[in-house]
Protein backbone atom coordinates (compact mmCIF):
# COMPACT_ATOMS: atom_id res chain seq x y z
CA UNK A 1 0.00 0.00 0.00
CA UNK A 2 1.92 3.46 -1.11
CA UNK A 3 1.25 5.88 1.41
CA UNK A 4 -1.99 8.05 -0.40
CA UNK A 5 -3.74 5.03 0.00
CA UNK A 6 -2.06 4.23 3.79
CA UNK A 7 -3.37 7.87 4.49
CA UNK A 8 -6.46 7.83 2.31
CA UNK A 9 -7.61 4.41 4.65
CA UNK A 10 -5.93 6.44 8.01
CA UNK A 11 -8.16 9.33 7.48
CA UNK A 12 -11.75 7.88 6.64
CA UNK A 13 -11.12 4.93 9.47
CA UNK A 14 -10.71 8.09 11.71
CA UNK A 15 -13.83 9.87 10.96
CA UNK A 16 -16.19 7.05 10.44
CA UNK A 17 -19.41 8.06 12.74
CA UNK A 18 -22.51 5.88 13.57
CA UNK A 19 -23.93 9.45 14.62
CA UNK A 20 -24.48 12.69 12.76
CA UNK A 21 -21.82 14.36 11.42
CA UNK A 22 -20.40 17.59 10.04
CA UNK A 23 -18.24 17.47 6.85
CA UNK A 24 -15.98 20.04 6.58
CA UNK A 25 -13.87 19.23 3.65
CA UNK A 26 -11.14 16.68 2.44
CA UNK A 27 -7.69 15.69 4.24
CA UNK A 28 -4.45 17.11 2.10
CA UNK A 29 -1.16 15.45 1.78
CA UNK A 30 1.82 16.87 0.48
CA UNK A 31 -0.29 19.99 -0.50
CA UNK A 32 -2.98 17.90 -2.32
CA UNK A 33 -6.18 17.06 -1.93
CA UNK A 34 -7.13 13.83 -1.42
CA UNK A 35 -10.57 13.36 -3.26
CA UNK A 36 -13.39 11.83 -0.79
CA UNK A 37 -10.74 11.47 2.63
CA UNK A 38 -13.33 13.33 4.25
CA UNK A 39 -13.07 15.15 7.47
CA UNK A 40 -15.44 14.85 9.61
CA UNK A 41 -17.28 16.30 13.11
CA UNK A 42 -20.08 14.22 14.71
CA UNK A 43 -22.37 15.93 16.61
CA UNK A 44 -22.32 14.24 19.80
CA UNK A 45 -18.98 15.86 20.39
CA UNK A 46 -19.75 19.77 19.15
CA UNK A 47 -20.51 20.72 23.20
CA UNK A 48 -17.20 20.04 23.58
CA UNK A 49 -16.58 23.43 22.57
CA UNK A 50 -13.72 24.25 20.33
CA UNK A 51 -11.19 26.80 18.38
CA UNK A 52 -11.37 28.39 15.01
CA UNK A 53 -7.86 30.46 14.48
CA UNK A 54 -5.53 31.92 11.85
CA UNK A 55 -3.82 35.22 10.78
CA UNK A 56 -6.27 37.72 8.96
CA UNK A 57 -7.20 36.53 5.62
CA UNK A 58 -6.49 32.85 6.20
CA UNK A 59 -10.45 31.57 5.97
CA UNK A 60 -11.63 31.97 9.64
CA UNK A 61 -15.06 33.64 8.78
CA UNK A 62 -15.48 31.49 6.06
CA UNK A 63 -15.39 28.23 8.47
CA UNK A 64 -17.36 29.98 11.15
CA UNK A 65 -20.08 30.10 8.83
CA UNK A 66 -19.57 26.14 7.22
CA UNK A 67 -19.68 25.09 10.40
CA UNK A 68 -23.14 27.42 11.22
CA UNK A 69 -25.15 26.33 8.40
CA UNK A 70 -24.40 22.50 8.49
CA UNK A 71 -25.44 22.66 11.78
CA UNK A 72 -29.03 24.32 10.99
CA UNK A 73 -29.11 21.95 8.39
CA UNK A 74 -29.14 19.22 10.83
CA UNK A 75 -31.79 21.12 13.21
CA UNK A 76 -29.53 22.79 16.09
CA UNK A 77 -29.82 26.29 16.23
CA UNK A 78 -26.61 28.85 16.07
CA UNK A 79 -25.81 31.76 17.59
CA UNK A 80 -23.26 33.91 16.36
CA UNK A 81 -21.25 37.52 17.42
CA UNK A 82 -20.49 39.21 14.72
CA UNK A 83 -17.72 41.65 15.19
CA UNK A 84 -17.28 42.61 11.38
CA UNK A 85 -20.76 42.78 10.20
CA UNK A 86 -19.97 40.25 7.20
CA UNK A 87 -22.23 37.24 8.57
CA UNK A 88 -25.38 38.30 7.85
CA UNK A 89 -25.35 36.63 3.89
CA UNK A 90 -26.34 33.37 5.62
CA UNK A 91 -29.82 34.38 4.84
CA UNK A 92 -29.00 34.57 1.36
CA UNK A 93 -28.18 31.18 -1.33
CA UNK A 94 -24.91 31.75 -2.50
CA UNK A 95 -24.96 33.06 -6.56
CA UNK A 96 -22.05 29.92 -7.00
CA UNK A 97 -18.52 30.09 -8.69
CA UNK A 98 -16.34 28.80 -10.41
CA UNK A 99 -13.41 28.31 -8.21
CA UNK A 100 -15.93 27.22 -5.64
CA UNK A 101 -17.32 24.35 -8.35
CA UNK A 102 -13.46 23.52 -8.53
CA UNK A 103 -12.60 23.25 -4.86
CA UNK A 104 -15.86 20.75 -4.41
CA UNK A 105 -14.52 18.70 -7.31
CA UNK A 106 -11.11 18.40 -5.90
CA UNK A 107 -12.80 17.12 -2.20
CA UNK A 108 -15.39 15.02 -3.74
CA UNK A 109 -18.39 16.36 -2.32
CA UNK A 110 -21.30 18.41 -4.77
CA UNK A 111 -22.22 21.45 -3.73
CA UNK A 112 -25.53 23.05 -3.60
CA UNK A 113 -26.75 26.63 -2.87
CA UNK A 114 -28.91 27.13 0.14
CA UNK A 115 -30.23 30.14 2.29
CA UNK A 116 -30.91 29.57 6.67
CA UNK A 117 -33.19 30.57 9.11
CA UNK A 118 -31.36 34.17 10.13
CA UNK A 119 -32.51 36.52 13.38
CA UNK A 120 -30.32 39.84 13.52
CA UNK A 121 -30.05 41.06 16.97
CA UNK A 122 -28.33 43.87 18.60
CA UNK A 123 -26.78 45.29 22.07
CA UNK A 124 -27.25 48.86 20.58
CA UNK A 125 -29.54 51.42 18.61
CA UNK A 126 -28.79 49.34 15.68
CA UNK A 127 -31.40 47.60 13.26
CA UNK A 128 -31.89 43.86 15.20
CA UNK A 129 -34.05 42.22 17.95
CA UNK A 130 -33.12 44.27 20.98
CA UNK A 131 -31.19 42.14 23.47
CA UNK A 132 -31.75 43.48 27.01
CA UNK A 133 -31.69 42.24 30.65
CA UNK A 134 -32.57 43.65 33.80
CA UNK A 135 -30.69 44.58 36.92
CA UNK A 136 -32.09 42.28 39.21
CA UNK A 137 -31.51 38.77 36.77
CA UNK A 138 -27.81 39.60 37.11
CA UNK A 139 -27.61 39.71 40.69
CA UNK A 140 -25.15 41.36 43.10
CA UNK A 141 -22.21 39.25 42.64
CA UNK A 142 -22.59 39.15 38.35
CA UNK A 143 -22.86 42.50 39.15
CA UNK A 144 -19.92 43.11 41.88
CA UNK A 145 -18.03 41.10 38.89
CA UNK A 146 -18.48 42.31 35.98
CA UNK A 147 -17.90 46.60 37.87
CA UNK A 148 -14.69 44.99 39.05
CA UNK A 149 -15.04 46.32 42.65
CA UNK A 150 -13.39 45.48 46.20
CA UNK A 151 -15.13 43.49 48.51
CA UNK A 152 -16.30 45.73 50.58
CA UNK A 153 -17.88 47.06 47.66
CA UNK A 154 -19.53 44.27 46.66
CA UNK A 155 -20.96 43.70 50.41
CA UNK A 156 -22.56 47.14 49.98
CA UNK A 157 -24.43 45.63 46.80
CA UNK A 158 -25.31 43.13 48.12
CA UNK A 159 -26.95 45.42 50.91
CA UNK A 160 -28.19 47.44 48.40
CA UNK A 161 -29.60 43.95 46.77
CA UNK A 162 -31.49 42.66 49.73
CA UNK A 163 -32.93 46.00 51.10
CA UNK A 164 -34.80 46.05 47.56
CA UNK A 165 -35.80 42.43 47.79
CA UNK A 166 -37.20 43.68 51.12
CA UNK A 167 -39.07 46.63 50.23
CA UNK A 168 -40.35 45.05 46.82
CA UNK A 169 -38.29 48.07 44.38
CA UNK A 170 -37.37 46.29 41.24
CA UNK A 171 -34.12 46.58 39.93
CA UNK A 172 -34.67 47.29 36.44
CA UNK A 173 -31.81 49.35 34.65
CA UNK A 174 -28.94 51.42 35.27
CA UNK A 175 -31.08 54.97 36.66
CA UNK A 176 -32.48 52.38 39.45
CA UNK A 177 -29.50 51.32 40.69
CA UNK A 178 -27.57 54.56 40.99
CA UNK A 179 -30.71 56.14 42.72
CA UNK A 180 -30.25 53.47 45.47
CA UNK A 181 -27.15 53.88 46.07
CA UNK A 182 -27.97 57.83 46.62
CA UNK A 183 -30.04 57.44 48.61
CA UNK A 184 -28.74 55.00 51.05
CA UNK A 185 -25.90 57.61 51.81
CA UNK A 186 -28.48 60.79 51.63
CA UNK A 187 -32.59 60.51 52.31
CA UNK A 188 -32.94 56.71 53.31
CA UNK A 189 -29.05 56.93 55.19
CA UNK A 190 -31.00 56.63 58.22
CA UNK A 191 -33.10 53.90 57.86
CA UNK A 192 -30.47 51.62 55.81
CA UNK A 193 -27.94 52.37 59.29
CA UNK A 194 -30.98 51.06 61.66
CA UNK A 195 -31.65 47.74 59.08
CA UNK A 196 -27.97 47.10 57.59
CA UNK A 197 -25.38 49.15 59.31
CA UNK A 198 -23.67 52.52 58.30
CA UNK A 199 -22.66 52.52 54.07
CA UNK A 200 -20.06 54.59 53.46
CA UNK A 201 -20.19 57.67 51.22
CA UNK A 202 -16.97 57.01 49.51
CA UNK A 203 -17.62 53.33 48.83
CA UNK A 204 -20.82 54.55 47.18
CA UNK A 205 -19.30 56.77 45.31
CA UNK A 206 -16.44 54.72 43.57
CA UNK A 207 -19.25 51.99 42.58
CA UNK A 208 -21.05 54.95 40.81
CA UNK A 209 -18.02 56.24 38.98
CA UNK A 210 -17.84 52.30 38.28
CA UNK A 211 -21.86 52.23 36.73
CA UNK A 212 -21.07 55.81 34.98
CA UNK A 213 -17.81 53.96 33.39
CA UNK A 214 -20.15 51.05 31.93
CA UNK A 215 -23.24 53.22 31.09
CA UNK A 216 -20.73 55.18 28.48
CA UNK A 217 -20.16 52.34 27.39
CA UNK A 218 -23.44 51.52 26.22
CA UNK A 219 -24.97 49.82 29.07
CA UNK A 220 -28.06 52.00 29.86
CA UNK A 221 -29.27 50.57 26.68
CA UNK A 222 -28.48 46.89 27.82
CA UNK A 223 -29.54 47.12 30.75
CA UNK A 224 -33.47 47.56 31.22
CA UNK A 225 -36.40 45.66 29.57
CA UNK A 226 -38.15 43.35 27.74
CA UNK A 227 -35.73 41.09 29.05
CA UNK A 228 -34.25 38.33 26.25
CA UNK A 229 -35.81 34.94 27.01
CA UNK A 230 -32.84 32.50 26.17
CA UNK A 231 -35.82 29.65 25.28
CA UNK A 232 -36.34 32.38 22.15
CA UNK A 233 -32.40 31.18 20.76
CA UNK A 234 -33.59 27.73 20.52
CA UNK A 235 -35.93 28.00 17.62
CA UNK A 236 -36.54 25.66 14.96
CA UNK A 237 -38.38 26.56 11.58
CA UNK A 238 -40.93 24.61 9.69
CA UNK A 239 -38.46 22.78 7.69
CA UNK A 240 -36.72 21.25 10.67
CA UNK A 241 -33.77 24.07 10.19
CA UNK A 242 -32.05 25.37 13.27
CA UNK A 243 -32.04 29.18 13.77
CA UNK A 244 -29.26 31.05 13.44
CA UNK A 245 -29.09 33.90 15.19
CA UNK A 246 -26.93 36.40 14.60
CA UNK A 247 -25.75 39.74 16.99
CA UNK A 248 -24.25 42.47 15.62
CA UNK A 249 -21.29 43.90 16.93
CA UNK A 250 -20.15 46.14 14.48
CA UNK A 251 -20.32 49.04 16.75
CA UNK A 252 -18.69 47.76 20.42
CA UNK A 253 -15.56 47.08 19.38
CA UNK A 254 -14.18 49.86 21.30
CA UNK A 255 -16.54 49.06 24.28
CA UNK A 256 -15.08 45.81 25.88
CA UNK A 257 -16.61 46.12 29.13
CA UNK A 258 -20.05 45.95 27.31
CA UNK A 259 -19.30 43.01 25.39
CA UNK A 260 -17.94 41.56 28.25
CA UNK A 261 -20.83 42.03 30.28
CA UNK A 262 -23.17 40.93 27.80
CA UNK A 263 -21.64 37.58 27.48
CA UNK A 264 -21.33 36.89 31.10
CA UNK A 265 -24.65 37.44 31.30
CA UNK A 266 -26.14 34.73 28.61
CA UNK A 267 -23.64 32.41 29.73
CA UNK A 268 -25.20 32.36 33.31
CA UNK A 269 -28.45 32.57 31.88
CA UNK A 270 -28.19 29.63 29.96
CA UNK A 271 -26.59 28.42 32.41
CA UNK A 272 -29.37 28.58 34.98
CA UNK A 273 -32.42 28.00 32.98
CA UNK A 274 -31.69 24.96 30.07
CA UNK A 275 -31.63 21.71 31.82
CA UNK A 276 -29.17 19.03 32.38
CA UNK A 277 -28.22 17.06 28.98
CA UNK A 278 -25.49 14.67 29.91
CA UNK A 279 -23.74 13.42 27.01
CA UNK A 280 -26.84 13.46 24.65
CA UNK A 281 -26.42 12.25 20.59
CA UNK A 282 -26.42 16.12 19.70
CA UNK A 283 -25.84 19.44 21.26
CA UNK A 284 -29.03 21.69 21.92
CA UNK A 285 -26.85 25.46 20.97
CA UNK A 286 -23.79 26.05 19.57
CA UNK A 287 -22.23 29.58 20.33
CA UNK A 288 -19.40 30.87 18.19
CA UNK A 289 -17.72 34.42 19.82
CA UNK A 290 -15.72 36.25 17.02
CA UNK A 291 -12.63 38.13 17.96
CA UNK A 292 -12.68 36.40 21.07
CA UNK A 293 -9.97 38.36 22.10
CA UNK A 294 -12.55 41.39 23.24
CA UNK A 295 -13.51 39.43 25.79
CA UNK A 296 -9.97 38.33 27.67
CA UNK A 297 -8.10 40.85 27.02
CA UNK A 298 -10.46 43.50 28.76
CA UNK A 299 -12.05 41.39 31.06
CA UNK A 300 -10.63 41.43 34.99
CA UNK A 301 -9.58 38.43 36.91
CA UNK A 302 -13.11 37.74 38.95
CA UNK A 303 -14.62 38.10 35.26
CA UNK A 304 -11.95 35.47 34.10
CA UNK A 305 -12.08 33.13 36.14
CA UNK A 306 -16.44 33.27 35.91
CA UNK A 307 -16.30 33.19 32.32
CA UNK A 308 -13.40 29.85 32.62
CA UNK A 309 -16.58 28.37 35.49
CA UNK A 310 -18.70 28.69 32.99
CA UNK A 311 -17.17 27.21 30.01
CA UNK A 312 -16.25 23.85 32.00
CA UNK A 313 -19.36 23.74 33.40
CA UNK A 314 -21.50 24.80 30.35
CA UNK A 315 -21.21 21.80 28.59
CA UNK A 316 -23.77 19.37 30.54
CA UNK A 317 -26.05 21.86 29.54
CA UNK A 318 -25.94 20.32 25.94
CA UNK A 319 -24.00 23.93 24.89
CA UNK A 320 -20.64 24.22 22.81
CA UNK A 321 -19.03 27.36 22.85
CA UNK A 322 -16.60 28.10 19.84
CA UNK A 323 -13.66 30.72 19.90
CA UNK A 324 -13.04 32.78 16.30
CA UNK A 325 -9.47 34.26 16.86
CA UNK A 326 -5.97 35.09 15.36
CA UNK A 327 -3.57 33.62 17.75
CA UNK A 328 -4.51 30.40 20.17
CA UNK A 329 -2.78 32.42 22.31
CA UNK A 330 -5.05 35.22 22.79
CA UNK A 331 -6.96 32.24 24.91
CA UNK A 332 -6.89 31.76 28.51
CA UNK A 333 -4.81 28.36 28.28
CA UNK A 334 -7.62 27.40 31.53
CA UNK A 335 -10.45 27.69 28.65
CA UNK A 336 -7.91 26.40 25.77
CA UNK A 337 -7.91 23.03 27.81
CA UNK A 338 -11.25 21.97 27.49
CA UNK A 339 -11.64 22.60 23.34
CA UNK A 340 -12.02 19.69 21.69
CA UNK A 341 -12.51 21.02 18.49
CA UNK A 342 -9.73 22.64 16.87
CA UNK A 343 -9.49 24.66 13.03
CA UNK A 344 -6.25 25.71 12.66
CA UNK A 345 -5.57 28.16 9.47
CA UNK A 346 -2.35 29.43 8.45
CA UNK A 347 -0.24 31.59 10.77
CA UNK A 348 2.95 33.52 9.97
CA UNK A 349 6.23 34.07 11.37
CA UNK A 350 7.84 37.29 10.86
CA UNK A 351 9.60 37.64 13.76
CA UNK A 352 11.48 34.94 16.07
CA UNK A 353 8.64 35.29 18.79
CA UNK A 354 6.15 34.37 15.82
CA UNK A 355 8.30 31.01 15.57
CA UNK A 356 7.89 30.32 19.18
CA UNK A 357 4.62 30.76 18.70
CA UNK A 358 4.29 28.66 16.22
CA UNK A 359 5.96 25.80 17.18
CA UNK A 360 4.03 25.75 20.60
CA UNK A 361 0.74 25.71 18.96
CA UNK A 362 2.25 22.84 16.82
CA UNK A 363 2.61 21.10 20.32
CA UNK A 364 -1.01 21.48 20.78
CA UNK A 365 -2.19 19.03 18.19
CA UNK A 366 -1.47 15.09 17.99
CA UNK A 367 1.67 13.82 16.80
CA UNK A 368 1.33 12.24 13.45
CA UNK A 369 3.74 10.68 11.09
CA UNK A 370 2.12 12.45 7.65
CA UNK A 371 2.82 16.22 8.65
CA UNK A 372 5.85 18.17 10.25
CA UNK A 373 2.45 19.95 12.08
CA UNK A 374 4.80 23.28 12.85
CA UNK A 375 5.55 23.74 8.75
CA UNK A 376 2.47 22.71 8.00
CA UNK A 377 1.48 25.85 9.84
CA UNK A 378 2.82 28.03 8.03
CA UNK A 379 2.21 26.68 4.27
CA UNK A 380 -1.35 26.73 4.55
CA UNK A 381 -3.18 28.36 1.98
CA UNK A 382 -6.65 30.24 2.20
CA UNK A 383 -9.23 27.80 2.66
CA UNK A 384 -7.22 25.41 4.25
CA UNK A 385 -6.50 24.19 7.81
CA UNK A 386 -5.37 21.98 10.59
CA UNK A 387 -8.23 19.59 12.05
CA UNK A 388 -8.38 18.15 15.08
CA UNK A 389 -11.53 16.91 16.62
CA UNK A 390 -13.35 14.13 18.90
CA UNK A 391 -14.37 11.55 17.62
CA UNK A 392 -18.03 9.72 19.26
CA UNK A 393 -16.02 8.58 21.93
CA UNK A 394 -14.34 11.37 22.69
CA UNK A 395 -10.89 10.28 21.46
CA UNK A 396 -8.94 12.73 18.66
CA UNK A 397 -9.20 12.17 15.53
CA UNK A 398 -6.34 11.94 13.34
CA UNK A 399 -5.01 15.04 12.16
CA UNK A 400 -5.90 16.23 9.01
CA UNK A 401 -4.70 19.39 6.73
CA UNK A 402 -8.01 19.76 5.25
CA UNK A 403 -8.86 21.70 2.13
CA UNK A 404 -12.08 23.35 3.72
CA UNK A 405 -15.43 23.42 1.72
CA UNK A 406 -17.22 26.39 0.95
CA UNK A 407 -19.77 27.97 2.31
CA UNK A 408 -23.74 27.14 0.62
CA UNK A 409 -25.07 30.64 1.71
CA UNK A 410 -23.62 34.11 0.27
CA UNK A 411 -20.14 35.00 1.34
CA UNK A 412 -21.32 38.45 1.89
CA UNK A 413 -23.55 40.68 3.94
CA UNK A 414 -27.26 41.29 2.87
CA UNK A 415 -28.02 44.54 1.20
CA UNK A 416 -30.46 46.66 3.00
CA UNK A 417 -33.63 46.14 1.51
CA UNK A 418 -33.08 42.68 2.13
CA UNK A 419 -32.35 43.53 6.17
CA UNK A 420 -35.81 45.59 6.58
CA UNK A 421 -37.60 42.44 4.78
CA UNK A 422 -35.67 39.83 7.08
CA UNK A 423 -36.13 42.72 10.22
CA UNK A 424 -40.24 42.94 8.87
CA UNK A 425 -41.18 38.95 8.86
CA UNK A 426 -39.22 38.50 12.47
CA UNK A 427 -41.67 37.35 15.23
CA UNK A 428 -38.52 38.28 17.64
CA UNK A 429 -38.44 41.78 16.67
CA UNK A 430 -42.10 42.31 17.30
CA UNK A 431 -41.61 40.73 20.77
CA UNK A 432 -38.31 42.44 21.97
CA UNK A 433 -38.00 46.31 20.42
CA UNK A 434 -40.34 47.43 22.55
CA UNK A 435 -38.91 49.76 24.89
CA UNK A 436 -40.84 49.60 28.33
CA UNK A 437 -40.01 51.47 31.34
CA UNK A 438 -42.73 50.74 34.05
CA UNK A 439 -43.01 51.82 37.67
CA UNK A 440 -39.18 50.83 39.51
CA UNK A 441 -36.83 51.59 42.01
CA UNK A 442 -36.16 54.98 40.75
CA UNK A 443 -39.50 55.95 40.34
CA UNK A 444 -40.71 54.33 43.36
CA UNK A 445 -37.40 56.23 45.86
CA UNK A 446 -38.96 58.97 44.17
CA UNK A 447 -42.48 59.12 45.30
CA UNK A 448 -41.08 57.98 48.76
CA UNK A 449 -38.54 60.60 49.32
CA UNK A 450 -41.63 63.22 47.73
CA UNK A 451 -44.05 61.69 50.32
CA UNK A 452 -41.19 62.09 53.04
CA UNK A 453 -40.48 65.93 52.07
CA UNK A 454 -44.44 66.61 51.93
CA UNK A 455 -44.67 64.93 55.27
CA UNK A 456 -42.31 66.95 56.61
CA UNK A 457 -43.17 70.26 55.09
CA UNK A 458 -46.91 69.71 56.94
CA UNK A 459 -45.30 68.90 60.40
CA UNK A 460 -43.46 71.34 59.98
CA UNK A 461 -46.25 73.79 59.05
CA UNK A 462 -47.78 71.88 61.78
CA UNK A 463 -45.16 73.16 64.47
CA UNK A 464 -45.46 76.79 63.35
CA UNK A 465 -49.12 76.64 63.44
CA UNK A 466 -48.76 75.38 67.49
CA UNK A 467 -45.91 78.56 67.93
CA UNK A 468 -48.06 80.95 67.05
CA UNK A 469 -51.19 79.68 68.78
CA UNK A 470 -48.70 79.26 72.21
CA UNK A 471 -47.44 82.95 71.34
CA UNK A 472 -50.80 84.38 70.76
CA UNK A 473 -52.32 82.65 74.12
CA UNK A 474 -49.68 83.93 76.07
CA UNK A 475 -49.99 87.19 74.84
CA UNK A 476 -53.77 87.04 75.32
CA UNK A 477 -52.89 85.83 79.14
CA UNK A 478 -50.61 88.76 79.91
CA UNK A 479 -53.51 90.73 78.79
CA UNK A 480 -55.60 89.71 81.16
CA UNK A 481 -53.74 89.87 84.23
CA UNK A 482 -52.16 93.42 83.91
CA UNK A 483 -53.95 96.00 85.96
CA UNK A 484 -54.66 99.39 84.22
CA UNK A 485 -52.28 101.78 86.04
CA UNK A 486 -54.85 104.51 87.19
CA UNK A 487 -57.07 101.83 88.65
CA UNK A 488 -53.81 100.94 90.32
CA UNK A 489 -53.38 103.97 91.86
CA UNK A 490 -56.75 104.99 93.24
CA UNK A 491 -56.84 101.49 94.83
CA UNK A 492 -53.87 101.92 96.65
CA UNK A 493 -53.61 101.78 100.30
CA UNK A 494 -52.43 105.19 100.53
CA UNK A 495 -55.24 106.73 98.34
CA UNK A 496 -58.05 104.62 100.13
CA UNK A 497 -56.75 106.18 103.78
CA UNK A 498 -56.83 109.83 102.55
CA UNK A 499 -59.95 109.28 100.93
CA UNK A 500 -60.88 108.15 104.25
CA UNK A 501 -59.48 110.57 106.39
CA UNK A 502 -61.01 113.59 104.97
CA UNK A 503 -64.75 111.69 104.70
CA UNK A 504 -64.24 111.40 108.57
CA UNK A 505 -63.76 115.14 108.90
CA UNK A 506 -66.62 115.97 107.04
CA UNK A 507 -68.87 113.83 109.32
CA UNK A 508 -67.34 114.98 112.38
Amino acid sequence: MNKEASFFKHITEGNTNKGEYITLGAAMLGGKTVKEAFVNVPLKTMNRHGLIAGATGTGKTKTLQVLAENLSEKGVPVLLMDIKGDLSGLAQPSPGHVKIDERHEQIGLPFNPKSFPVEVMSLSEQDGVRLRATISEFGPVLISRILDVTETQAGIIAVIFKYCDDNKLPLLDLKDFKKILQYATDEGKAEFQEAYGRISTASTGAILRKIIELEQQGGDLFFGEKSFDTEDLLRVDENGKGYINIIKLTDIQDKPKLFSTFMLSLLAEIYSTFPEQGDSGRPELIMFIDEAHLIFNEASKALLNQIESIVKLIRSKGVGLYFVTQNPTDVPEAVLSQLGLKVQHALRAFTAKDRKAIKLTAQNYPDTEYYDTADVLTSLGTGEALVSALNEKGRPTPLAATMMRAPMSRMDILTDTELRNLLANSKLVKKYNETIDRESAYELLNKKIELADAEEAREKAREEKEAIKKAASRKSSRKSTRQNPIVKVLTSPTVIRSVLGILTKMLK
